[in-house]
């Protein structure tokens, strides 16, 4: 049964209403609380940051700013930026804050599109000890500067409509990409664990399901539409009413690409402005994981994003069940 089918009515009569405001990218807010190491790549001035490296500024021009899901909730951002080389990783996030301005705490997002980058190829465990010996001799290797969209999915908060307000022409400061992202040829490919990893889960809640997209669209995750001889992967994604859900175009195409697509409501019976009614699955993200069961936890890994009780509760149904600890990924 296709994901879209759990909509009535279907999901193709739902007004996203564009015109309006954005479409969302991936949003991870640290507190207003911290301090940070404000830089600038033409004018330095290192301070203090409580989290994360210091951030290296550089500009980036909004190309689109649409709204993501029919309750405006959250939108959808896409950003030009000068060089996306170092976007290899689905997870990975960078710091954005107001064009030269040093007094707003920046916001913190993981990139939704698919990295833009070509990450390093692994190297055979046996040669991995002197090729970091090398590498380490040799220095970083200068790579070229190659512009890249990167799209982000951003929840409305009361702090950061400075930025889901831009429009399209304006510019913010982006920081370096941070973060390794999900760790997933380290644990998933070969037998670190001495069972291959056959069959994925993905869990999101919210706005979490910003870099889960990324690692769905990377192909780093290897799966395969059925019966093409490929991983198995299924996708549970819970959001509050069927008018918070945003990606629902893109359920389809994620089927195609052999995700199983599992969304979840937990407020179903609040009334949808759209006029979406749900028929499909209820309650909670881990109540669904629950219900399902993990067919063959050896040979599975998971992907997680979202709000702490989710993960959490999740995390801990996976090892109850038997899957790796170190199969269940995290990007932050």
């Amino acid at each position: 049964t296709s994901a879209t089918s759990a909509f009535a009515p279907p999901s193709s009569s739902v007004v996203y209403r564009q015109s309006t405001v954005l479409e969302v990218p991936s949003v991870v807010e640290k507190s207003n609380s911290l301090s940070y190491n404000v830089a600038s790549r033409n004018n330095y001035r290192p301070l203090f940051m409580g989290w994360g490296p210091d951030p290296i500024w550089s500009s980036g021009a909004v190309e689109s700013n649409i709204q993501a899901c029919p309750s405006g909730s959250c939108i959808s951002l896409k950003l030009n930026v000068a060089d996306g080389t170092e976007f290899m990783y689905p997870g990975q996030y960078v710091q954005v804050k107001p064009s030269g301005d040093t007094d707003v705490n920046p916001v913190f997002l993981a990139i939704a599109s698919a990295p833009s980058g070509t990450p390093p190829k692994p190297t055979p465990p046996g040669k991995k000890k002197a090729k970091d010996e090398a590498d380490a001799a040799a220095g970083p290797e200068p790579s070229t500067p190659e512009p890249a969209t990167w799209e982000f999915l951003i929840k409305k908060t009361d702090n950061n409509q400075w930025l889901t307000d831009i429009q399209p022409g304006q510019t913010v400061d982006v920081s370096q990409v941070m973060g390794g992202g999900f760790p997933i040829q380290e644990n998933f490919e070969g037998f670190k664990y001495d069972f291959p990893t056959q069959n994925i889960l993905l869990f999101a809640s919210g706005s979490g399901i910003a870099p889960i997209r990324s690692a769905i669209e990377s192909k780093q995750l290897n799966i395969a539409s059925p019966g093409s001889g490929g991983r198995t992967c299924t996708l549970y994604y819970g959001v509050r009413t069927p008018d918070d859900m945003p990606y629902v175009s893109k359920f389809a195409q994620w089927e195609e690409l052999g995700v199983q697509v599992v969304p979840v409501i937990s407020q179903p019976d609040l009334p949808c402005e759209s006029g979406a009614v749900w028929q499909g699955r209820t309650g909670y993200v881990q109540n669904a994981l629950e219900e399902d069961g993990v067919p063959i936890p050896r040979n599975s890994g998971a992907l997680l994003c979202g709000v702490k009780g989710m993960c959490e509760a999740v995390k801990s149904e996976l090892v109850e069940s038997g899957m790796f600890d170190g199969r269940i990924l995290f990007n932050f």
